[in-house]
């Protein structure tokens, strides 16, 4: 047996803090695919073919215990799932053996040689063993069949059958431990009931290669599959859901847009934090052509990764698995469904495997360290891995974590942003951000003087204490903006209410090809306004009840429509290349700004900063227009438009990308713009400083086509943290949901088909669901718990294209 290896050393020290190669034996038989398991003390493998090896993980120092009794070589070892006793199964061609480590270990300190029970005989080929969670049963993958056997009686309790080809991987369910789920060569999986013996589910072939390996994650109630392709299979088992698939992921693919994110972090840095090439670690080198995924094994990062815990989304929550392959290993999170650290062994030198046959991980939950159990695929070594988990993945996240944006703002309005400009006619001196919220009050905004010298936009000082809640209390005595709410709108939303499932009313918007391209509800909830691609919009009441208001004007597909935080006046933008500013009361043009005073079309266009600017993208800018309203009446001249615009401030993206979309809050005041760009990158602007505050790339695999905020509503309180949260969307790739103050994605919703058409997407007010069009004439909704989806809303005949969610109530 070989001593520890040591730690390999670098100029900075990063790769021994990262990998330790404790244990190194050869075996005098090939050791490409022999079985491996590992435990929290102990790691087990077959040498010389017949002898199962154990070697302890807690102390290298202690000799490797072995355990002989099998005359065929070994094919499979499982252990068991109690620590006292431990215990592990072994199975060959001749003998199914169940060994009580307790027993053995007090044998050999005896000087005698420690012996197992033999649980079968001559049962067949086995490729997976299985000890249900109680040690009680073990299941014996044997052929096509799975053998159910007592390891008190040793006798069979069931047997079952149904698979086409070699079962190759067995998993009891943990909460309901009669379910055992087992995946085959026929690229299958099936649940049974082993207590009656029955079948319950069936899958379909779900690839053209055999499925090699299983796990049931308990915390996200979900089972993933792998196979020899690289190809990792997610199926939903909470009730209800069939067993349906949630997605599908390529471990190539994520590992090549992993590499693109962490290069691009690494860029990112000052020059005196990058990280320079080591010894032992090389960069640059390509990804494996394939990565056959050879095991699966729970990991703990919920002291490393953090996330926002609002709506069950926390560290405590989020669920990740250790992925073991022939190139490295891989540390995936089954919330977001993305890489959170990559781990190539030719990467270190100084390793002895740098391609593995069969690879086992084992980590505790809060233990930094896990152990991993490798073979050479083309030789006779067997090595043990210590891997510092926390180093892993905090030497690939890069410095994200640090950046504290915001949508609540920390400090004052500076003296320089561009939020600072006013007319002539207005005050000079800017608002600040309110301790009230900017809600639908009759009572004017005041501003806050702080009499301290703000030096920058806040981001790298203390966060100051909360200056005001993005939410007005509609109960509050004396309040005028409930007095104007009549009937139900005075009631707040019911933050614990199921989402809205049934249909209530529908109205036909259109005859003929008039397709629905957006819809917008206004703040106080009462109005529902519809931009049409016959050039129309139409404005219903809430409950589309009456006669529609009807907007014309607009030369093109109406694309864009947005209230104003009053709800007094709508925004559109079309095709034609003009944006329009209509009044509801008098349901006429107020403003309309031609294409001549943008370069490139209009794509996004909304009131922005509490009605004071409209912000809009035109091509790769950003621009910030100032208005004014005349609300003059002259009948004589009421042709004449006297109404006005001034753009008072532009700013490109970083490499002048196109803009695809940009959200911003309006209902409070706040300094913050989101934007996608056509290259697929995210940018966050500070309209306070000016500039460009953040930027990660590879949002999506296509670009960007909605960035939605979670924005609640006046009749709402959410807590703060939420109001950071925002979802982006793309076609063929399915929402993301992110964590502004980290940009960090923290979810990822799958399951609505949409491949070609930009299907729009909202949050609900209380900031618990997701709702998303869809083109299989459907509309999907989503718990932000949950990463596929709830309900599925039928009632239209096409592609839908725009949801909205009532800011008063629950529709």
């Amino acid at each position: 047996m070989g001593e520890p290896r040591g730690i390999f050393c670098s100029a900075q020290g990063c790769v021994g803090d990262v990998i330790i190669e404790q244990r190194l034996v050869e075996s005098k038989e090939p050791a490409s695919h022999v079985p491996l398991a590992c435990s929290a003390q102990y790691c087990a493998f077959p040498v010389d073919g017949n002898v199962l090896c154990l070697w302890n993980t807690k102390d290298p120092s202690y000799q490797p215990l072995t355990l002989q009794g099998h005359h065929e070589p070994i094919t499979a070892v499982a252990f068991g799932n109690t620590v006292s006793p431990l215990l592990i199964c072994s199975a060959s061609q001749d003998y199914v053996i169940m060994w009580s480590l307790d027993e053995c270990r007090q044998k050999v300190l005896q000087g005698l040689s420690p012996r197992g029970v033999i649980m079968g005989t001559l049962l067949g080929q086995v490729l997976c063993l299985r000890l249900s969670p109680d040690d009680r049963t073990v299941a014996v993958c044997a052929g096509n069949k799975i053998l159910m056997l007592d390891i008190e009686s040793r006798s069979i309790l069931a047997e079952l059958e149904g698979h086409q080809g070699h079962v190759t991987a067995a998993e009891f369910c943990p909460w309901q431990t009669h379910i055992i789920i087992s995946v085959s060569e026929d690229r299958s999986f099936k649940v049974w009931d082993h207590h009656v013996g029955s079948l319950i589910y069936n899958s379909p072939v779900l690839t053209a290669f055999p499925l090699l390996s299983l796990l049931i994650d308990a915390k996200s109630r979900q089972l993933v599959t792998g196979c020899a392709n690289g190809q990792l299979w997610i199926f939903s088992l909470v009730e209800g859901h069939h067993y349906r698939c949630v997605t599908r992921v390529s471990l190539k693919k994520k590992s090549e847009s992993f590499s693109r994110r962490v290069e691009s972090r690494l860029c990112s840095l000052p020059e005196e934090s990058q990280r320079p090439c080591t010894h032992g670690l090389e960069k640059g080198e390509e990804v494996e052509a394939s990565l056959p995924i050879l095991g699966l094994a729970p990991c703990d990062l919920s002291a490393i990764v953090s996330a926002p815990c609002v709506w069950g989304l926390s560290s405590e929550t989020t669920s990740c698995l250790w992925i073991g392959s022939s190139a490295g290993l891989f540390i995936f999170n089954l919330a977001n469904f993305e890489l959170e650290a990559v781990l190539h062994y030719r990467d270190f030198r100084s390793l002895s495997i740098h391609v593995a046959g069969s690879c086992a991980v084992m980590s505790k939950a809060n233990d930094d360290k896990a152990i991993c159990l490798l073979t050479s695929l083309f030789g006779r070594k067997i090595v043990m891995l210590e891997i510092r988990v926390a180093a892993l993945v905090r030497s690939q996240q890069g410095h994200d974590a640090g950046r504290h944006l915001s949508v609540l703002p920390r400090t004052c309005v500076g003296p320089t942003s561009p939020l600072c400009f006013t007319t002539a006619k207005e005050s000079k001196t800017p608002p600040a951000p309110q301790r009230q919220s900017a809600g639908r009050s009759t009572v004017k905004d005041q501003p806050l003087v702080f009499h301290t010298k703000v030096r920058s936009s806040g981001y790298a000082s203390a966060p100051h204490i909360t200056m005001f809640s993005p939410k007005a209390n509609t109960r509050k005595r004396g309040d005028h903006s409930s007095r104007r709410r009549d009937g139900p709108r005075c009631k707040e939303y019911p933050l614990e209410s199921s989402p809205p499932t049934k249909l209530y009313k529908q109205r036909v918007l259109a005859h003929g090809p008039a397709a629905a391209h957006c819809v917008q509800y206004s703040g106080d909830g009462q109005w529902l306004a519809c931009g049409l691609a016959n050039h129309l919009l139409l404005v219903f009441r809430a409950d589309l009840s009456g006669t529609p208001t009807v907007f014309s004007g607009h030369d093109g597909a109406v694309s864009t429509v947005c209230w104003s935080h009053d709800s007094r006046w709508l925004l559109s933008a079309s095709q034609d290349g003009t944006l329009r500013l209509w009044s509801l009361r008098r349901a006429e043009l107020a403003l309309c700004v031609g294409k001549d005073v943008f370069s490139k079309p209009v794509r996004s266009a909304q009131f922005y900063y509490v009605d004071t600017f409209v912000l809009l993208s035109s091509g790769p800018e950003l621009q910030l227009l100032k208005y004014h309203i005349d609300t003059c009446k002259d009948e004589i001249q009421r042709y004449k438009q006297k109404s006005r615009c001034k753009r008072v401030f532009r700013l490109p993206t970083t490499g002048r990308t196109e803009i695809t979309s940009l959200s911003a809050v309006n209902d409070f005041y706040s300094y913050l713009v989101l934007t996608a760009g056509r290259n697929r990158t995210l940018e966050v602007f500070d309209l306070n400083a000016g500039r460009s505050a953040a930027m990660t790339v590879e949002v999506h695999s296509r670009p960007v086509h909605q960035i939605c905020q979670n924005k609640g509503s006046s009749f709402t309180t959410q807590q703060h943290e939420a109001y950071n949260l925002f979802a982006t969307t793309a076609s063929g790739d399915g929402i993301k949901l992110w964590d502004l103050r980290t940009l960090r994605c923290e979810r990822r919703f799958e399951g609505h088909p949409n491949h070609g058409y930009p299907c729009g997407i909202a949050f609900s007010p209380c900031g618990r669901y997701v709702a998303s069009g869809a083109e299989d004439r459907h509309a999907y909704m989503y718990d932000l718990g949950s990463s596929t989806f709830s309900h599925r809303l039928a009632g239209h005949k096409d592609t839908v294209t725009s949801v909205a969610f009532s800011p008063a109530a629950p529709q």
